[in-house]
């Protein structure tokens, strides 16, 4: 296996269209890197640079020690497992596992061993003699991963694979994917918009948004610590809450103050974060970081009144939906009670070690990490 180097990558097509802007990626010999993003952020053009299938404007890309800049996919070592699987309907099991390596002039007992080693290891070695038609989904997707494992190359690509699977399947696919990864040692870098698949896959995940690496870190520190509001939005399901105000201060405390009510509107402390008095900010709450306040404990810790809209129970957990008094969506999740539906005007208390404050704007940098940059 090898590394996979991208320095300064760019892409603009013919049109002036510009779907790639410096992006730089060092992937590690045996990483698993997971590229995750919306429709049209650029995942699928990296992948896509890195196997060759896409020229380059700017930048190099570097696969172990070798510069593939010019070099045309077949040269590159790397083998790609594709969203709908790609396999020949008039061949076998065996005979589309062994085409490449056919096509390499590998000895007839040397492929043998190959397929038979790699089928083995995918549970397939009793389909072999079998027709891709004759095949379930889940099979096929197994026989276009052995197609890939047989080439031993330095690298493997994965164009969202799982896709065409249904949901219990797709589960069960991306634990064995991640499972035969880890015993082969393998370099790969895996391209989903299933930010699911990302969270449980990733050695690190890199988060795409209009052609840039937003980005690019352990997936349970891009969910505790995203670095702009994109990213806060996008990791995450249900998604996290935004809630547009301004800084309050006197003195050495600091406040959010709701905007969108003349009244009523939530105030919350804030600390952390480098603001000045009247700054227009955006804050941002997970919806698990709510908790309903109780009669006993009206007073604990800063909270928000909501007027509930919609619920939705989901066995041991209820999100509810609905608005604040500035007029704000909200979703709290909650877990499940079974005294009395919910129902009006609730109060939530929220943990404030998951709170997270934004610069205004759809890209707004995470305050605390503009604090720390300024410390440094």
């Amino acid at each position: 296996m090898a590394t996979v180097q991208l320095t300064n990558v760019g892409k603009t097509y013919e049109n002036g269209v510009q779907a790639m802007r410096d992006c730089t990626l060092d992937i590690a010999d045996g990483e698993f890197i997971v590229l995750v993003g919306p429709s049209g952020s650029g995942k699928s053009t990296v992948l896509r640079m890195i196997a060759g299938l896409e020229e380059i404007t700017s930048g190099e890309i570097r696969i172990g020690e070798r510069l593939v800049n010019g070099l045309h996919p077949k040269d590159r070592d790397i083998a790609m497992v594709f969203q709908d699987y790609a396999l020949y309907p008039h061949m076998t099991v065996s005979e589309n596992m062994s085409f490449a390596l056919r096509l390499r002039g590998l000895s007839r007992d040397a492929i043998r061993g190959r397929v038979q080693k790699t089928a083995d290891l995918l549970g397939i070695g009793e389909l072999l003699q079998r027709l891709p038609g004759a095949l379930s989904g889940g099979q096929q997707q197994r026989v276009a991963l052995g197609r890939a494992i047989v080439r031993e190359p330095a690298a493997f690509l994965f164009d969202e694979p799982l896709s065409n699977l249904d949901a219990r399947l797709r589960i069960a696919m991306r634990a064995e994917i991640r499972a035969v990864q880890k015993r082969l040692g393998a370099t790969s870098i895996y391209v989903t918009h299933d930010q699911e698949e990302a969270m449980t896959m990733a050695d690190r995940m890199v988060v795409m948004c209009d052609g840039r690496a937003q980005q690019v870190d352990a997936p349970l520190r891009v969910y505790a610590r995203p670095v702009n509001r994109f990213v806060a939005s996008f990791i995450g399901s249900p998604p996290m809450n935004f809630f547009e105000g301004h800084v309050h201060c006197e003195g050495a405390v600091a406040t959010f103050r709701e905007d969108g009510a003349a009244e009523g509107g939530f105030c919350m402390p804030i600390t952390g974060a480098a603001v000045e008095h009247g700054a227009a900010v955006v804050l941002g709450v997970r919806p698990g970081a709510f908790s309903a306040a109780t009669a006993d404990s009206p007073g604990s810790g800063p909270g928000i009144t909501m007027s509930i809209e919609h619920v939705e129970p989901l066995g041991d957990v209820t999100d509810l939906r609905g608005r604040t008094a500035g007029g704000h969506a909200i979703i709290a999740r909650l877990p499940a009670r079974d005294d009395g539906p919910w129902t009006g005007m609730m109060r939530l208390t929220v943990d404030q070690t998951r709170v997270h404050l934004f610069e205004p704007g759809p890209l707004g940098r995470a305050l605390a990490l503009r604090l720390e940059e300024s410390r440094s």
